[in-house]
């Protein structure tokens, strides 16, 4: 069974459930509510995610969150409970980190044979039987490469967690040459934001609440607190043209394929910089996950 995971600094996400915070909190007792049972511990999820590791391999915690992932999407999909669940799993990494760290990644996920665990109360047996990576915006864009066959240059953004991933594509392919992962994701805004709201308003506010501003929800916070986080959220977004612009990417010039969740909760600030010649917006914030089963299929079909 073919179920692509992408590993997000803020969310991991999969094709047919809703994102979860790529956050852990292990016990030796159950904990009260829905956990998971493996190797003698239990975990549950957490709101608090993962301080950002550019190596992901360096403990089980992304293990884990994987096996959460994996069953989650089999109650999704609908699938009969079976004796052992045979798993390919593409997964993904920044682009400039993988030449370096591909092969490490897929190693982390392989090679542990039958795996047993228990999840919401339900025993699961898994083999994972081959692990695939692909880089990350290049997978997202990959459903939609037949809107840019007929564009000369096209730029595929993929603001996450903490990269902010840049790909060129010239007539649908993508230029490897021109393509890397900068240190500018949504995480560096929420810090920034959450610093000067303590510092100017005397205010504690968590990833949540910045969130919840952005995309125009109710909150009880005061409107200079609102004022803010939009001028921040405009500020982050208008840094990170430049940066790219520095890059000798001029964005005003060609499409601009935008993908991940950074950019869906940026959209309006995106849409009012006038930097952006012509936006396109990948509205599923589980791009990345459905690109890489894709891919998958494709190497698979031998095309």
């Amino acid at each position: 069974m073919l179920i692509g995971v992408d590993h997000g600094n803020k969310q991991i996400k999969t094709v047919h459930c809703a994102p979860f915070v790529s956050g852990l909190q292990q016990s030796m007792t159950r904990p009260f509510g829905p956990s998971l049972q493996y190797g003698g511990n239990y975990y549950t999820l957490s709101n608090e995610r993962i301080p950002y590791r550019k190596d992901k391999t360096g403990d089980d915690r992304f293990f884990i969150l994987t096996l959460i992932a994996i069953a989650e999407e089999l109650t999704a999909r609908g699938v009969d409970e079976k004796e052992l669940y045979r798993i390919q799993l593409p997964v993904g990494l920044p682009p400039a980190h993988f030449g370096a760290q591909a092969e490490k990644f897929t190693a982390y996920f392989h090679k542990k044979g039958i795996v047993e665990f228990q999840y919401r109360d339900k025993h699961y047996a898994i083999s994972i039987d081959d692990v695939a990576c692909y880089p990350q915006a290049y997978a997202a864009a990959a459903t939609m490469l037949h809107t840019l066959m007929n564009e000369a240059k096209a730029v595929v953004v993929d603001i996450g967690g903490f990269t902010a991933d840049y790909l060129l594509m010239k007539n649908g392919k993508a230029d490897l040459s021109s393509c890397d992962s900068l240190e500018n994701g949504v995480i560096l805004l929420y810090n920034k934001i959450r610093s000067r709201g303590n510092a100017e308003l005397d205010l504690l506010l968590d990833e949540g609440d910045v969130d919840a501003i952005l995309t125009g929800k109710q909150t009880q916070y005061p409107p200079s607190a609102v004022r803010l986080v939009e001028q921040l959220a405009q500020e982050f977004v208008n840094d990170l043209f430049s940066t790219l612009r520095e890059r000798m990417l001029d964005l005003r010039y060609c499409t601009v394929v935008f993908v991940g969740g950074g950019a869906i909760l940026l959209r309006r600030q995106i849409e009012a910089s006038g930097k952006v010649g012509k936006p396109l917006f990948v509205s599923n914030i589980n791009a990345n996950a459905a690109g890489y089963e894709y891919l998958y299929r494709l190497e698979a079909a031998g095309r």
